[in-house]
């Protein structure tokens, strides 16, 4: 593609990394067969190619963002199956990110939209926060017909019909190794997770330290940013990322670190790109370490010796998540993981599309998260499946919203599988009695 920025426009390093991108797409149209906005609206501007083009005129003329521009942009799930499809290596990550964060600087959005976008700011990245958050929205929750925005009826749904108690796990702590140590990592616990669903990391912890890991919760670690990251408030989940890294670093340079370690994929991709977020910072040093310790629980499970199991009787359907297998190129370890543990995995059709999720996607564009969940979630049960996995929080919170059918997280089952309890998640689920007791 032909661009024409100015060597002034080309001073500032986002539009210069713009730039790049732009001039590496070749318009082939291969990324929207793959892209689930296009499929469900069937609009050029709501596919990549389309969004490109709006992101190029933005820039390239400093203009105003329009109406058109932003509502075609916002759409965008920022699901990267585009970045998979693509033949030409076209990083549209970065470009729709640096598209967002000139939208916050530019843009004028309505009273209400500025309104929920700052409450999800506020409210998401913090779990205490969150916490209350999701009381509150269950208490009012059988009044949700009464609310005539879509959006915060989709606010009030997303509350759990449980909320977990408090995990003093995620707290700032060391967990020493079981036997012989053979690494040292940090994890992270995340923020919204530590509200939504606390057996994940309490799962990963212990099946890291049965097999040979002392795990660190680091002082400081907090949200990775992405929840800030992806609505363009830059400022916002640079602090929460500068504040990552210096926690990390601490113990890099202190007891030292092998890895670490992220169990929500969609936090995996963005700490992965600190390194490209920090290039131009003070940090950019200590950033591209971090980056490149960061790994997904399944990448560092493939390290480790953990015993092929024997056949279990249990169907799982894996879901791939978007942010693993697109955002970073994780497709085999977890399938490959749970076979090796006695389970027999199976998968959707068209699994490489969006579930509708999406970090903050599901509260902004409700009604196109709610066809990409349904087609989403009868994919996965024309398989018969005795339970649903998944390596990302908000790909569980939103299958789980629409299927009986129990979901948990892939760690969930390794530790099961390998001496640790039974996920709670299929004990309370009332289609548990169809899940077989490991053998």
């Amino acid at each position: 593609m032909q661009t024409t920025f100015t060597d002034n426009q080309l001073r500032d390093p986002g539009t210069q990394r713009a730039n790049e991108i732009l001039r590496s797409c070749v318009h082939c149209g291969f990324c929207t067969a793959t892209c689930p906005t296009y499929q469900v609206l069937g609009d050029e501007l709501d596919s990549p190619r389309g969004r490109i083009y709006l992101i190029k005129d933005m820039l390239e003329n400093e203009r105003v963002p329009d109406e058109k521009t932003v509502k075609h942009i916002d759409r965008c799930l920022s699901c990267l199956a585009c970045m998979t499809t693509c033949p030409s290596g076209v990083h549209y990550m970065h470009l729709v990110d640096h598209a967002r964060a000139y939208i916050d600087k530019h843009y004028k959005r309505p009273l209400s939209d500025r309104a929920l976008r700052w409450l999800l700011a506020r409210v998401l990245p913090y779990p205490t926060r969150f916490r209350l958050a999701l009381l509150g929205a269950k208490l009012a929750r059988p009044f949700k017909g009464l609310l005539p925005d879509a959006r915060l009826r989709a606010m009030l749904e997303m509350a759990p019909k449980v909320i977990p108690p408090v995990s003093r796990n995620d707290d700032p702590q060391s967990f020493a190794a079981s036997g012989t140590p053979l690494k040292r990592v940090a994890l992270m616990t995340g923020c919204a997770q530590k509200a939504l669903n606390t057996d994940i990391n309490d799962a990963t912890i212990r099946l890291l330290r049965r097999f040979g890991c002392e795990v660190v919760v680091a002082e400081g670690a907090g949200c990775c940013g992405a929840l800030t990251h992806h609505m363009g408030r830059e400022g916002e989940s640079h602090a929460a990322a500068a504040r990552n890294i210096r926690a990390w670093m601490a113990e890099k340079t202190g007891k030292g670190l092998d890895a670490i370690v992220i169990n929500t994929s969609g936090c995996g991709t963005t700490v992965k790109d600190y390194g490209h977020m920090f290039r131009n910072d003070p940090l950019a040093a200590d950033a591209a370490v971090v980056s490149g310790l960061a790994m997904d629980i399944s990448e560092l499970l493939m390290q480790l010796d953990l015993p092929t199991g024997a056949e279990k009787g249990v169907t799982v359907a894996y879901h791939a998540a978007c942010s693993l297998q697109h955002g970073q190129q994780i497709k085999t370890h977890p399938k490959t993981l749970l076979k090796q543990a006695g389970f027999t995995v199976v998968e959707p059709a068209d699994s490489h599309l969006c579930c509708g999720s999406a970090g903050t996607y599901n509260l902004l564009q409700p009604d196109i998260s709610a066809q990409l969940k349904a087609r989403k979630v009868r994919t996965l049960e024309a398989r018969s499946p005795d339970i649903i996995a998944a390596g990302n929080i908000g790909c569980m919170m939103q299958i789980g919203s629409a299927t009986k059918v129990p979901i948990v997280h892939t760690v969930e089952l390794l530790d099961w599988a390998t001496g640790g309890p039974k996920p709670p998640a299929l004990s309370q689920n009332p289609a548990d009695s169809a899940v077989p007791n490991l053998r």
